[in-house]
């Protein structure tokens, strides 16, 4: 039995609203799995990021740190030194001071007098020669000559051996030196400098620890204190 125009018209028409049902439902089969894996990769993608900036603000805030570290200790340097440096100008002031009262030791002539012929005296036993000049300010010149006999005698009563002590002519100390005496032999060759001004400088070294404790106390972090 042949179907009519009708029926067939109906049943192309179901079919197409099968297949047009079948396409929707596959779209959206489609349409969910591309949200699916869309939501899957900005998730990835978001968590990459978010890893990156972590990471990045991670060594920021490192190099931050790091920076207020050395910048801290910079200063506490900087504070270190300022202070050593006001202590070493404190301690040069009171050495200062030292040297500017050298010259009252010449004022009284008996008592420089001694100074001079130990100062001579020392330098002799160092030299240990037959022949030395003795060069001297010019206003010492008198006071030094009138004790070099005395000098003379001490040293070979110490030493059993003669010592011939001449004031050098050509060459003086200059008149601003505070005072003590110079030693040359062999020709000039070999000096001793027993200035007041030299044997300062020498005890000033082998004080320095002892003033700067005096004045500021024990560095307890110093493990030696020359």
């Amino acid at each position: 039995m042949s179907l009519s125009d009708a029926d067939v018209q109906k049943q192309i028409k179901h079919m197409m609203a099968f297949i047009e049902q079948e396409a929707n439902e596959k779209a959206e089969e489609i349409d969910a799995k591309a949200e699916e894996e869309f939501n899957i990769e900005k998730g990835r993608l978001v968590q990459q990021q978010r890893l990156k900036i972590m990471e990045y603000y991670e060594k920021k805030e490192k190099q931050v740190e790091l920076q207020k570290k050395i910048q801290s200790s910079n200063m506490l340097n900087q504070a270190r030194l300022r202070v050593l440096k006001v202590r070493e100008d404190h301690v040069r002031s009171v050495l200062e001071d030292a040297r500017k009262h050298l010259g009252e030791v010449t004022s009284d002539q008996g008592k420089y007098a001694q100074i001079l012929e130990m100062l001579i005296l020392q330098g002799l036993f160092q030299l240990f020669e037959k022949n030395v000049i003795v060069r001297v300010r010019p206003q010492d010149r008198q006071l030094v000559q009138s004790i070099l006999p005395n000098v003379a005698t001490k040293y070979r009563d110490a030493t059993t051996k003669e010592v011939s002590l001449k004031i050098d002519e050509d060459n003086q100390l200059s008149q601003e030196t505070t005072g003590g005496i110079e030693l040359l032999t062999r020709n000039n060759k070999i000096k001793i400098n027993n200035t007041l001004e030299a044997r300062l400088e020498l005890i000033s070294q082998q004080l320095v620890p002892q003033v700067r404790t005096a004045l500021f106390g024990r560095n307890v972090n110093r493990r030696f204190t020359d």
